[in-house]
């Protein structure tokens, strides 16, 4: 059985706890994201190290090899959102698919290894960029083709649930 699309509009996570992870956004900056994914990593690592991390836990669940190639692209396409905020003025971000690059990436068939060495270098590459943002930075705008808007602030925190929602999902 195929995975089923998440189709949710996950921006409700800005304004409370989420019940499945505990993950309170609101709290986040760019600054507790440079020093949040750097000390997530080593979680991930291990999740892609279990005998089990190929298998799916059921046939419309991904394993954690997915779900951790999943966030290796998170943090990409999350770079690149935040990188194009500071640079232009309320851009509009690109449509990403994660269910296409799920499928475009083959993601049920990568090797633990290898997504891992990738997944922490993007990790850290993210880290980075959340590190180089000033405090005035943080009100700068980005706009998703849904006209959802974010700040550099808010897209910390919600890109920041993400990671730590999929932690969750994997038992990490």
């Amino acid at each position: 059985m195929a995975i089923i699309s998440d189709t949710k509009d996950w921006t409700w996570v800005l304004e409370r706890t989420c019940p499945d992870c505990g993950f309170n956004a609101a709290t986040a900056t760019p600054a507790t994201a440079a020093t949040l994914l750097p000390a997530l990593l080593p979680r991930w690592q291990g999740a892609l190290r279990r005998p089990t991390a190929e298998e799916r836990p059921n046939p419309e669940t991904w394993s954690v090899v997915e779900y951790s190639a999943h966030v290796r692209d998170v943090f990409e396409v999350f770079t690149e959102r935040l990188e194009l905020m500071v640079r232009e003025d309320n851009p509009t971000f690109a449509n990403w698919d994660q269910d296409q690059a799920a499928l475009d990436g083959n993601y049920s068939a990568l090797d633990p290894e290898v997504v891992s060495r990738e997944l922490v270098q993007n990790g850290l590459d993210a880290a980075a960029a959340f590190a180089a943002v000033t405090v005035e930075q943080w009100g700068r705008r980005g706009f998703r083709s849904n006209g959802s808007t974010f700040t550099v602030l808010t897209l910390a925190g919600y890109f920041l649930h993400d990671v730590v929602h999929h932690l969750h999902d994997i038992n990490a």
